[in-house]
């Protein structure tokens, strides 16, 4: 059983964001978009190149390609939670559809821009694990602004058994959360049945990782786990102040309506020291 989770950012870029794995990510884009804005050829703008990154466990892993049509992809996958994610996903929107201008200096070459973002987490107040998002007519619904889409899959909403798999994406979701109890000896015919899937578990299965390379993963995986450590330390703490800010307050209100000092510290926990000094 492979032992690298394609999950992490870094691994995922190794493994879709290689010239040699194009045909990978073409098959997950097409799987994510609508049949109008197929796919069928691409090119990648940053393809995967470790040493691009090295020491920099903050850098942004995304894989930037554009297609036959003109139209740009930035495709990203987030492990761990982030405040104002929202914000987060249309700055980088933005950069990829800017960046156009600065090349070319005219409006008119300006191209629609696809933003897919996998999570790890749950981010939208939404029921359905794939959301997409465009600018709409508040009246009407319809498009305007054609060029901006984003989409937001969320792997902790998709729970489907491989018997209950429909689509593309499906399938894809099922290989990206459970590709660790997969071998290409072994590979369930849900996920066979399509061919670049079918690859991808024989491409991660087999893949090996020189040792800057593992030390890059193992370092990610190792930045990523010590900031949600950090994250839930001060999610705790926070409900920790909140618990005490509610016993204070509630104690005061028992001050302020009478109540004896003995009876308030017995029922918030709070000393009877800091209760006197109050000037209710």
């Amino acid at each position: 059983m492979t032992l690298i989770n394609p999950r992490v950012d870094f691994a995922f870029k190794k493994l879709f964001g290689s010239e040699e794995n194009k045909d990978m990510l073409m098959s997950f884009i097409n799987s994510i978009i609508s049949q109008e804005d197929q796919v069928s050829s691409i090119e990648l703008k940053n393809p995967y190149n470790e040493k691009q990154f090295y020491g920099d466990k903050a850098s942004i892993l995304d894989i930037k390609a554009q297609d036959h049509q003109g139209r740009y992809f930035n495709i990203e996958v987030q492990i761990r939670d982030q405040v104002h994610y929202d914000k987060r996903a249309l700055y980088y929107w933005s950069r990829l559809y800017t960046s156009q201008l600065l090349e070319s200096g005219k409006y008119d070459t300006l191209s629609k821009t696809i933003s897919i973002h996998v999570l790890n987490f749950n981010g939208v107040d939404e029921d359905s694990y794939h959301n997409i998002f465009r600018i709409l007519n508040a009246k009407t619904h319809k498009t305007y602004f054609e060029d901006l889409e984003i989409h937001i899959i969320e792997l902790e909403k998709f729970d489907k058994e491989l018997s209950h798999l429909k689509t593309v994406l499906d399938r894809w979701i099922t290989f990206l959360k459970k590709a660790g109890e997969y071998v290409k000896n072994d590979i369930p015919k849900e996920l066979e049945e399509i061919p670049e899937i079918k690859k991808a578990v024989e491409v991660l299965d087999t893949m090996y990782l020189e040792k800057d390379e593992r030390d890059l993963y193992e370092a990610r995986l190792k930045w990523l786990m010590d900031e949600d450590a950090i994250i839930d330390t001060v999610r705790e703490e926070g409900r920790e102040e909140g618990r005490e800010e509610q016993k204070v307050g509630i104690a005061k209100i028992m001050k302020i309506n009478g109540e004896q000092v003995d009876k308030i510290t017995k029922f918030t926990g709070l000393s009877k020291e800091d209760i006197n000094n109050w000037d209710c």
